[in-house]
């Protein structure tokens, strides 16, 4: 499999898809249930607009992984590209789309989220971000990220926030889960090194166009 595009998409209840290759653009868009196990990398924007299910990509993943995604998991062994998890959305608690990355991401991490989680577990790097702009006008959810985060990485509207021992054990079950797909060792994670970031506001550019 190399490069078709559009796999999945709409597909909806218990399917499971194996894709041994390089799955195009677009994978998974607009899924509801199904499971997708990629053993190779995937291009753009996975899981764009899901609404449930899973994608399990065994390698990386391009730009705007994860792209309106409005509910199921994307877990990426690696690294992924610019502006992951764009425009995230959520639904009160049962519809909460997850993102976790293995590696790293590129600039624009979580850009506009309105909901949802996207975690960095920077498997493999000395830091698990080093690029730009996470959380840009993030209004909704949170990002976090394996390690400290330097300030000056953090996007418009972007906060930093305690990562405590209840964060730990909300997020706790996920990274089993990530942990379990590719196998490696949960123990490794289950600290509160980490760091939480989300908006510092529910309205992150409301100066740019409110009077007073």
């Amino acid at each position: 499999m190399l490069g078709q595009r559009f796999i999945g998409d709409g597909l909806r209840g218990n399917a499971r898809i194996i894709i041994n290759g390089v799955p195009g653009g677009d994978l998974g868009m607009f899924m509801s249930g199904p499971t997708c196990i990629i053993h190779g990398n995937a291009e753009h924007a996975p899981g764009n607009t899901m609404d449930s299910g899973m994608l399990v990509i065994h390698g990386s993943a391009g730009d705007a992984v994860a792209h309106s995604m409005r509910g199921g998991t994307v877990f990426v062994k690696n690294n992924i590209g610019y502006r992951g998890g764009i425009h995230m959305k959520q639904y009160e608690v049962e519809a909460r789309p997850i993102l976790v990355v293995g590696g790293t991401a590129h600039s624009f991490l979580g850009e506009y989220m309105a909901g949802g989680l996207v975690l960095v577990l920077g498997i493999g790097k000395e830091k698990a971000m080093t690029d730009r702009g996470i959380g840009s006008g993030i209004h909704g959810g949170e990002i976090i990220v394996r390690g400290e985060v330097d300030d000056y990485l953090l996007g418009v509207g972007a906060k930093k926030f305690k990562f405590t021992e209840n964060d730990l054990e909300r997020i706790a079950p996920i990274i089993k889960n990530f942990c379990e797909q590719f196998g490696y060792d949960p123990a490794e994670f289950l600290d509160t090194n980490y760091t939480r970031i989300g908006p510092a506001s529910s309205r992150p550019f409301a100066s740019k166009y409110v009077w007073e």
